[in-house]
């Protein structure tokens, strides 16, 4: 949801800059590894299926979250829209920079889920700005619990990259937050370690097939019994639909002409409680 993959206007690329990060601890292989991915990636057919088969399951996210909790989705779409205000002087200024790390699409569902699970852990992958950060962590402070575990990997075509992660995140929100940012699959050992149980996911990093496929694998034997799991961006492969149909129960939302799939043991359980 936060992050803007292809889309936003960034600064030409600079060389030097590629050469300068690339050389950093660790940078490298994620590097190399990400470009080699982008170039294989050839979506085509599935990217086409993978649309057609969420649309055909798309359902409107406002809807929902009134069924669900009426109150709470109001709560959801007020802070929405408080951070997007808050935010807007940190997001036109990295603009004019020529920065744009994508905006707030789908932090609603993120809030509510969270308002209602009530996960002692989440783990989100892809930061970027931090808008889905934001919605997890404030719907945290609300529960009065909650720790969130973030993996990111910095845009390594901008100077300094790190300092961008998270931007919006509000100082007051940071305390239960840990960010780790050398990429997903060194930071998923330090997060995901023996003992580890996480309630609440959100895959929003590598859209690649092998990148989700490897999320999934890698983080099945830590998923809380009551669950909840949420990938954003769906209709680039057919990953989630493989991965759902196999789930008792799924639900897939349309979000700005992309979509967002959810699924997990703890969904059905809030539908159930809370009316949805």
């Amino acid at each position: 949801m936060s992050r803007a993959k292809g889309t936003g206007a960034m600064p030409p690329m600079s060389v030097s800059v590629v050469v300068r990060n690339s050389v950093r601890p660790g940078y490298l292989p994620v590097m190399a590894r990400k470009v080699w991915l982008r170039l294989g990636a050839g979506h085509g057919r599935e990217t086409r299926a993978a649309t057609a088969w969420a649309a055909s399951r798309a359902e409107d996210l406002h809807a929902w979250g009134e069924r669900v909790d009426a109150a709470l989705w109001r709560e959801s779409t007020e802070f929405a829209r408080s951070l997007a205000a808050s935010a807007r002087p940190t997001v036109e200024r990295l603009r004019a920079a020529g920065v744009d790390l994508g905006g707030p699409g789908g932090i609603e569902l993120l809030y509510l889920l969270t308002r209602i699970l009530r996960p002692a852990t989440a783990l989100e992958t892809g930061v970027a700005a931090g808008w889905s950060t934001s919605a997890v962590l404030a719907a945290m402070r609300a529960n009065g619990t909650g720790h969130l575990h973030s993996s990111d990997f910095p845009f390594f075509r901008l100077p300094d990259p790190e300092r961008y992660i998270g931007c919006v995140v509000p100082d007051g929100l940071r305390d239960a937050w840990t960010l780790r940012t050398r990429g997903d699959r060194r930071n998923l050992e330090e997060i995901l370690l023996p003992g580890t149980k996480v309630d609440l996911v959100h895959y929003d990093s590598d859209k690649t097939r092998q990148g989700r496929e490897f999320f999934i694998r890698r983080s099945a034997s830590h998923l809380a019994d009551g669950h909840v799991f949420v990938m954003d961006d769906i209709q680039d492969d057919l990953v989630f639909r493989e991965y759902a149909e196999r789930q008792p129960h799924f639900r897939v939302f349309e979000y700005q002409g992309k979509y967002i799939g959810v699924t997990g043991p703890g969904l059905r359980l809030a539908e159930e409680v809370n009316g949805g």
